[in-house]
């Protein structure tokens, strides 16, 4: 069975009403990155990125997966399928795919600050004063800036693995993300769905500039 690498960002969870994690004007919902998503704004605000999270957390209780989502389920009839997602979101497992590695963290997690192997379910609020079982304070399960990605080992590998690699609503240009592809098989096709995408067709990769919902069905029905 051939192996398929889908690597994807935020545009594969637009579609749904996600908001996208970063807007064009380099705000999220009106806040500063340096405000909500590095280690030091927690230590300075816990409770100002709690609230933060908090509310992302709830937008997606509302959201259901789309038709990307699905669509890439149906892969999984005739392929070995392996998603990697820059996004926090639990929409690729809520739809059904079987196997999704997320490089930035998980929004419906949190994990220890003194013991971050400790990493729990989160489907509520998470508050000052939430503690893991070694009684330390909770934070959200994401990779913010200024920290390690430590799922970057087991991406390289599947990547590097990969027969196919289809690259979905990411502009694959910030790192240590973007690097993926260099580590794919000199010989496996890559292919790129993007509305707007950042790159052009060439011999090894072929650009779709669709929408994830239109693009990935295109490409499923094609792979199958």
């Amino acid at each position: 069975m051939k192996k398929i690498c889908v690597l994807t960002g935020a545009g594969m969870s637009a579609e749904s009403g996600v908001k996208t994690f970063r807007d064009d004007d380099g705000l999220w919902e009106n806040h500063e990155i340096t405000e909500v998503a590095t280690p030091e704004a927690f230590e300075r605000n816990p409770e100002l990125v709690l609230d933060f999270y908090n509310q992302r957390r709830r937008q997606l209780l509302e959201v259901k997966p789309n038709a990307a989502h699905l669509d890439l389920v149906r892969l999984e009839e005739k392929y070995d399928v392996q998603i990697i997602t820059q996004n926090v979101d639990d929409l690729h497992e809520r739809a059904g795919s079987s196997s999704v590695l997320h490089l930035h963290g998980e929004l419906m997690k949190s994990r220890s600050v003194k013991h971050p192997h400790l990493i729990y379910n989160q489907k509520k609020d998470l508050n000052l004063g939430d503690l893991c079982e070694n009684n330390s304070q909770l934070r959200p399960h994401i990779v913010w800036f200024g920290e390690a990605v430590p799922e970057m080992k087991n991406a390289i590998k599947l990547v590097s693995k990969a027969d196919i690699i289809i690259i979905i609503g990411t502009s694959m240009q910030v790192y240590p993300a973007a690097g993926l592809i260099d580590y794919k098989k000199g010989e496996s096709p890559v292919y790129f769905i993007d509305p707007k995408p950042s790159i052009k067709s060439s011999d090894s990769i072929e650009v779709i500039a669709k929408k994830a919902s239109l693009g990935v069905h295109e490409l499923v029905d094609r792979l199958l």
